[in-house]
């Protein structure tokens, strides 16, 4: 069973910076895409950046510039790298993958994750002063 860890979020003021970690069980090429997404209090879920296997990335234009998705092949971890961080920032931010196997899923091209897709439980990110 898949299991995904997120970990590295906190209290940061505006300008900061914060690297967000998913730990993931199983081998990296077990997943096709694996993404961030944030949902905001009273806000939808929406995806932030997301990578394929072979490293190929996508952002959303709101993070463009100062967020960096990254990814360690060799220990499945996931790395979200945020600078200049902002107050509309402030979220819990997930981690997310879709199966290998799934070669139809629109993850990183649409930011949808297919209902069999994993998650983990979220990490909190509070930009504030």
């Amino acid at each position: 069973q898949v299991h995904l860890a997120e970990s590295g979020g906190g209290l940061v003021q505006p300008g900061g910076s914060l690297r967000l970690s998913c730990g993931a069980s199983g081998n990296r090429y077990s997943f096709g895409c694996m993404a961030w997404f944030r949902q905001a209090a009273g806000k939808e879920r929406e995806g932030v950046a997301s990578i394929d296997k072979d490293g190929k990335t996508r952002y959303a234009d709101f993070v463009k510039g100062r967020f960096t998705i990254s990814q360690d092949n060799a220990d499945s971890n996931l790395y979200l790298q945020m600078n200049n961080l902002k107050p509309e920032a402030t979220a819990m931010y997930y981690c997310a993958a879709d199966p290998l196997w799934n070669t139809a899923a629109t993850t990183c091209s649409e930011f949808d994750v297919p209902p069999h897709g994993y998650w983990g439980q979220g990490t909190q990110v509070t930009v504030s002063v």
